[in-house]
């Protein structure tokens, strides 16, 4: 396993989700939760210089057979904007179909009000995005997702 903070991002169509692990790729914590717009870009931007950051994972809302849609899109374009502003670090896509299902899951099960999800449940999905890249990286020696420049390893 590579040393070195990773930050995953929940990419909505209003919130961005945002989670980060240890130095050493252990723990998941949550972030915070911010608006879509510009203060989305400028947290994960102050968050990859304030920590050494190895690389930035962002959530890719796949359907569920395979396709992507409009929320694939957004978040390909979030993904591109958010590398140029975060150079050399790296971005990479990680597939995150059903994990908002989860979040909320985690999230009753934990007894949280379901009227109260909305503020902390792209937080708990960028810390499932994060956690699933963890244990694919632990799993195969391979860096999870895929860059933007095309590459795969999952």
């Amino acid at each position: 396993m590579r040393s070195g903070v990773r930050i995953a991002v929940d990419v909505g169509g209003v919130r961005v989700g945002v989670a980060k692990t240890d130095s050493a790729g252990i723990l998941a914590t949550p972030v915070g939760t911010f608006q879509r717009g510009r203060n989305d870009l400028d947290a994960v931007v102050e968050l990859v210089k304030n920590n050494d950051v190895l690389e930035v994972y962002v959530g890719l809302p796949k359907n569920m057979d395979g396709t992507e849609g409009k929320t694939a899109r957004d978040a390909r374009k979030w993904a591109r904007w958010i590398s140029r502003r975060i150079a050399p670090v790296e971005v990479r896509l990680i597939d995150e179909r059903l994990t908002t299902v989860s979040a909320h899951r985690q999230l009753h099960e934990a007894g949280r009000r379901e009227n109260s999800h909305r503020t902390v449940v792209d937080q708990v999905s960028a810390v499932i995005i994060l956690e699933n890249a963890m244990d694919f990286e632990r799993n195969t020696g391979r860096t999870p997702g895929i860059a933007l420049n095309g590459e795969c390893n999952d």
